[in-house]
């Protein structure tokens, strides 16, 4: 199985907590797709104007090669390139397994935790790794 991993790559927080989690997830025999390995930040200066599209390809096309996303939720929005993720997979028929780490409510109702667009499109939402991969291996069968 593959998992495509969404979520934001922004600050050295994110890229650390990234990567444990997806040492994580090929400790579990999965093969993850990261866009933190796609590209180097050199490549992306060299594409110049080119570059965001280049990007948005190289990820649409990781997405359509895998069997799930995972996709990090934490903050007080879920970040925008995770969100168009989420519904890209979603609208393909790709499931999704939101992952939430942070405490803070961010949803549109009150039993909701982030955006109902994003909760509507994720077959669950969960708080650790260890419930992701128990989802892995019992609702999707890795």
């Amino acid at each position: 199985m593959r998992i495509y991993q969404a979520g934001p790559l922004f600050t050295e927080a994110e890229v650390l907590w990234h990567r444990a989690f997806r040492d994580k997830l090929a400790a579990a025999n999965i093969r993850v797709l990261w866009p933190g390995e796609f590209f180097t930040q050199q490549e992306i200066n060299n594409w110049g104007k080119n570059a965001c599209k280049n990007i948005m390809e190289r990820d649409r096309k990781a997405i359509d090669a895998c069997d799930a996303v995972v996709a990090l939720l934490d903050g007080t929005q879920v970040d925008d390139g995770t969100a168009w993720e989420i519904g890209y997979a979603y609208a393909k028929g790709i499931p999704v397994i939101g992952i939430r780490t942070d405490f803070r409510k961010s949803g549109d109702t009150q039993h909701s935790c982030v955006n109902a667009m994003i909760e509507g499109s994720c077959l669950a939402i969960v708080k650790d790794a260890e419930s992701v991969l128990d989802i892995l291996k019992n609702k999707l069968n890795v």
